[in-house]
């Protein structure tokens, strides 16, 4: 049985939502309209998707309407639970009751829908197109951090094997991953093993070396010096080269042979599996995208993970709300209609 989040791990700020302050101006109006006029009208309101994709978000938009409605108790509420495929046009929740009961939450819920499914929706792309290949969602620096919790949970829905902040984390119990980055190097003098032996000295055991390797723009060198000093110690080595660099190690090949190219992986890869390295993992970030990530499948490119981050904050997927019944019978605006879909559960 699925189940889903309780309306307490969300931190709904319910008091600021009842006032109205996060809602389209119209929908505050609306209300006030129904009460006043006493217009107890009950509505079927229906919310629809615009694209195909995963939806996420579903548990925050019943969270709100169960805590911010005026009556919640007196709302008839069913939906698709996260992680849900859905189609274009897709009826993915619906709401019964006193419209002045809950016209005020359709901007909040419908815009919790479309952030969370965006998300969602871009991290499993990339996760088909990695074809086994861990994904992890380094996307936190690219956002504002209030939001952290919703989308690492999104990332996670659609998904990603990991997140990079405790925040990300949340919903789902987890902690951030991550290990070495260029800042720690640069307080060494740029020296990556001499980072690489602080780290391992004041991180928990249980905590996975994993080495940054591109600060001196030498992935195989820096790589093969880390990997002799610490052994079976070394989980793998992370390969983050700047798009407009070219490793030392790389032909001079055009734009092709900048940042993180496949060549440089292969090479990597050979070079630590000439001097017995076989276990070390490589890691790959830095600009990568669905597009860029099938590429290195397709070319069969020997990495392990990959790490993508502004990418999949870019997908848009929308949802739109209307009433479609009102009193038991149908009432909609032209183009719309009530779409009932057996696949909702009730919330």
């Amino acid at each position: 049985m699925k189940k889903r989040i309780p309306p307490e791990k969300f931190m709904i700020p319910v008091d600021e939502m009842k006032r109205g302050i996060y809602s389209d101006k119209y929908f505050i109006r609306t209300r006030e309209v129904l009460l006043k006029d006493k217009n107890r009208s009950r509505v079927l309101m229906q919310v629809y998707t615009r694209a195909d994709g995963i939806i996420c978000g579903i548990d925050e938009a019943v969270a709100i309407i169960r805590t911010c409605a005026a009556d919640p108790r007196d709302l008839s509420v069913h939906a698709l639970f996260d992680g849900d495929s859905i189609s274009e046009g897709e009826t993915v929740l619906t709401i019964e009751g006193d419209y002045s009961s809950f016209a005020h939450l359709e901007t909040v819920y419908l815009g919790v829908l479309s952030r969370g499914s965006s998300i969602a929706s871009a991290v499993h792309e990339v996760v088909e197109a990695a074809v086994g290949k861990p994904v992890l969602f380094f996307a936190a620096r690219f956002d504002h951090y209030r939001i952290q919790h919703i989308d690492g949970y999104a990332a996670l829905i659609g998904g990603a094997q990991g997140v990079s902040t405790d925040a990300n984390g949340l919903l789902h119990g987890i902690e951030g991953m991550g290990t070495i980055p260029h800042g720690l190097i640069a307080a060494y003098a740029g020296d990556t093993l001499a980072a690489c032996r602080a780290f391992n000295k004041h991180q928990p055991a249980d905590v996975d070396l994993i080495a940054l390797v591109d600060f001196q723009n030498d992935c195989i060198g820096t790589s093969l010096r880390v990997a002799r000093h610490f052994g079976e110690k070394l989980w793998g080595v992370r390969v983050d080269t700047a798009g407009d660099m070219r490793d030392e190690s790389v032909t001079p090949v055009g734009a092709e042979s900048l940042g993180v190219c496949p060549e440089l992986v292969w090479k990597l890869r050979s070079a630590l599996d000439a001097e017995g390295f076989h276990w070390v993992k490589i890691v790959v970030s830095g600009g990568f995208n669905k597009e860029r990530l099938q590429r290195f499948v397709h070319l069969d490119v020997p990495f392990d993970a990959v790490g993508i981050g502004a990418a999949l904050l870019r997908k848009r997927i929308e949802f739109t709300a209307d009433v479609v019944l009102v009193n038991g019978e149908a009432c909609a605006k032209k183009g719309r209609r009530y779409n009932p879909n057996t696949r909702l559960s009730e919330a």
